[in-house]
Order: C-alpha cells, then structure tokens, then sequence
C-alpha cells in the first residue's frame, strides 16, 4: 500500500528563456512546488550543469545543437534535468538531485536510473510532442528546429 506524505498539488510549470552558449540552443523551463518560478541560484546552477554535461562541439552529423533544460524548485528535493537531441529521434537525459535547502548541492544521479518525476516527465512528453510536430513529421516535409524553439509550455500540473 502506499501512503501519501501529502495530497497532490499542482505545480507551475514555465517557460523561461532560450538559454543560448557556445553553439546550444536550449528551451528552459523553470518547475515550482510553491508556484512562481524556481530561485534564481536553481537557474543559475542550471546553467553552469549544463556546459558541464553537453558534448562539443554542440552540432554534428547526428547533433543539432538544440534540446532543453528543466530546473524544478521542489518541496523536499531539487532537480535539474539537461536534455538534448540527437540521430534524428533520440533524446540524451542527464538527472541532477540536491536536497531542497539554502545552498544546491547538486549530485549527478542518472547512472542510478532515476528519470523523472510527474512534473518532470509532463515537460519531457511536451518536448517530445513539440520534436515530432517540428521534426520528425513537420507538415512542410522537412525538419525545422527554429520551429521547434518556438513552442513553448506555460502550465499547471
């Protein structure tokens, strides 16, 4: 049986920036468990994660420079999720975990196996949604990776 610590409560879930450096193009998006967007440290160490983690150079034959970043402000733990596509159809996933407090100290957790959590994975549904519509089967006939910059998530889950 499982017990609930608490009743479900929806989250903010909002697009923040289009992050771009060193030739990635990355959608950000900022989760909430109090509502607003996440701290602004959260974002920031969002930012210097995702340098750490990308591949260089950020386009290639089978790299396209373009993916996105989920920074979650949560109630018990903090998360950031670096996202980025590749050989037409795959998504490369790297999880970082902090225990939820006044300094974020992030530790890597995806060779542990953990993916996502609810919230998580309503962005990541979203995104893959967005790369079909623009991508993989994009009514004009061919891939359109600005177009797929341009589809942005605003919600509460």
């Amino acid at each position: 049986m499982i017990q609930l610590a608490d009743d479900y409560k929806k989250r903010s879930i909002r697009f923040l920036e289009i992050w771009q450096k060193q030739g990635w193009r990355m959608k950000v998006y900022g989760i909430s468990y109090q509502g607003g967007q996440p701290r602004k440290e959260l974002v920031d160490t969002a930012r210097t994660l995702a340098l750490q983690t990308v591949p260089f150079p950020a386009m290639n034959s089978d790299r396209y420079g373009v993916g996105f970043i989920g920074v979650h402000d949560g109630k018990d733990s903090d998360f950031i999720f670096i996202d980025w596509w590749s050989n037409e159809n795959e998504l490369n996933h790297h999880v970082y975990i902090s225990k939820h407090g006044e300094k974020p100290q992030f530790e890597y957790c995806t060779p542990k196996g953990l993916i996502a959590c609810t919230w998580d994975l309503k962005v990541l549904n979203f995104e893959r949604d967005c790369w079909v519509m623009a991508v993989l089967n994009n009514p004009a006939g061919t891939p359109d990776i600005d177009q797929y910059l341009q589809y942005h998530m605003n919600e509460d889950f």
